[in-house]
Parts: structure tokens; sequence; C-alpha cells
């Protein structure tokens, strides 16, 4: 039996040399070793990098979304891949079975789109905002979900061909949504699972100026984009709720509404509503598509 083919492919900003050294060093060490191993420099010069490893340096910095489109093209060109890893050039893999384990996982279920690794600080501590589920307080519980974590994740190449990339106009914020969604939409699961670690510094997600527009208007786009429409205003009208009680400061809630407009007077990616069957198995996974 033919096992699959790992391809990995990381961003980064070129500020973080020794951290994506350390990386690739995790990379290499894996049990089940990468087939093909991309380091796109996201508008930034890259670092000297190790054999069997190909750099893409891009003129310009084109989001998270479509640097993660430039490595799947970089992968294709090099060669059959079937299951892609995504990795934040700041994490860490600390286990050497990670890509074996998800083999493992893709070869038992044929309809598994997407793998969400459990991100964790060097405390062990996964904070719960990297918990892709409406209940969060166990980081450990696992199980099908409706979304992922960005930082680190498994993707079926064979899922990307039927569904599509990553959403370039969002640039960063809910673009991992918008591919599990899709990917939901069309018959694929998506799986939280916590024994698989990426370690990853403990950071705040307002860290970047333009978080709070970018959050607000994908939210938009996101609804607008793929939502039946009776369910558009409940899913805005409930974060705009949730955004107002948690909100901490005037300045990041002006932002955010500022944003929230900008995403309804700008027209979003192509509607690609889901079907009413994806919004009651979205509801039954524990998360309607109206929170």
């Amino acid at each position: 039996m033919r096992h699959l083919r790992v391809g990995v492919a990381i961003l980064t900003m070129g500020d973080r040399p020794e951290e994506l050294a350390a990386l690739l060093r995790s990379v290499a060490m894996q049990d089940t070793p990468a087939s093909r191993i991309v380091v796109v420099g996201n508008g930034a010069p890259l670092p000297p990098l190790p054999d069997g490893v190909t750099g893409v340096e891009l003129a310009e910095n084109l989001g998270v979304a479509g640097g993660r489109n430039v490595a799947l093209a970089t992968l294709r060109s090099l060669g059959d891949v079937d299951v892609v890893v995504d990795l934040d050039d700041d994490g860490l893999l600390i286990s050497p079975d990670v890509f074996t384990r998800l083999v493992d996982l893709y070869e038992g279920e044929p309809k598994l789109g997407i793998v969400s690794f459990r991100i964790a600080d060097e405390r062990g501590r996964t904070a719960r905002r990297h918990v892709p589920r409406l209940r969060a307080k166990d980081p450990m519980r696992g199980g099908l979900v409706t979304t992922f974590l960005g930082g680190g994740h498994g993707l079926s190449m064979a899922m990307l061909d039927e569904i599509g990339g990553w959403p370039e106009p969002f640039f960063y914020a809910h673009e991992e949504t918008d591919l599990a969604w899709r990917a939901l939409d069309a018959g694929w699961q998506v799986l939280y699972e916590p024994e698989l670690v990426l370690q990853h510094p403990w950071t705040s997600p307002t860290r970047h100026a333009v978080f709070h527009r970018m959050v607000a208007r994908n939210r938009v786009w996101l609804a607008k984009r793929h939502l039946p429409a009776p369910l558009v205003p409940f899913y805005l009208g409930t974060w705009t709720a949730m955004t107002v009680l948690r909100a901490r400061s005037r300045t990041g809630l002006r932002a955010w509404f500022g944003g929230f407009a900008e995403g309804l007077r700008t027209p979003c990616p192509p509607r690609r509503p889901m079907r009413w069957a994806t919004v009651w198995r979205m509801a039954r996974l524990g998360r309607p598509p109206v929170i």
C-alpha cells in the first residue's frame, strides 16, 4: 500500500530566521519525511535554506491567503503531494511522529479534508481562541468541527482540487473558516486532533494594528459569500452583539465597526451559499452558522 505523500508549506515575513531554522529542523526530524518543503517569503527576503527546501520570494506581502496559494502552486509544480501541512514560521513540531499520525488519519478516512492541530505554548497551554469549537474549556477534547486553526493544520490535496484554494481577497482573518465551510458543503470532514501539537509562543491576536478592521470586514464577507440569505442578519447580528459585549477598547471597537461597514459596502468574493443540509450538519456538529 502506497503511503500518502506530505508536502509542507511555511510562510515567513523574514523577521524570524532563527525560529524558521528551528521549525525546519523539527520538520526534518519527522519519522515520516516530507516529500516537498516550500518556504514563501511573503514580501520579504528569505534566509539561507537547507538543502531540499524550495524558497519563493514574493515582491509584496500577499497576505496569509495569497501567500499560501503561492505555496500550494509551488508544491504542485514540484510533484505529486497528497497532504499539505501549513505551519507558522515561529512554530515548532515537538514530536517526531506528527506526520506519521497525520498520514494514518487521512488513510483511515477518505473524506477527511482538514486536520486542525492543537496550538500550545512552551508550558503546554492552549488559548481558548485556539480551540475550534464553542465549548473550548477542555482543549484536549478532539473530534469533528466546523473550522480550524491556521497556525498548524493538514489539508487534503484532493479536497483542494475540488473546492479551490484560499480566498485571497480576505488577506488574513477568517480565511480558515471560509475554506472549512466550502469543504463541509462539498461533503468533506474537518477534524480537530489535539494530539497533533504545534508549539507556538503565547501571543495576543490584537497585536496587529489592522486586526479589528480585518476581522469585521471578513466576517461580513464570510456571511455574504456563504450563508443562505435568511441566516445572514442572524449571523452578523450575533457577532455584533458579542463584539460590543467583549470590547475592551473604544479605539478597537471603532476600528471594528469601520471594518464592518467596509464589508457591507464592498463586494465579497463570488457568492456561493451553502446548502441547508450543510447548515443542519454544522448544527449537529455543535456550531450552527449563526455564531
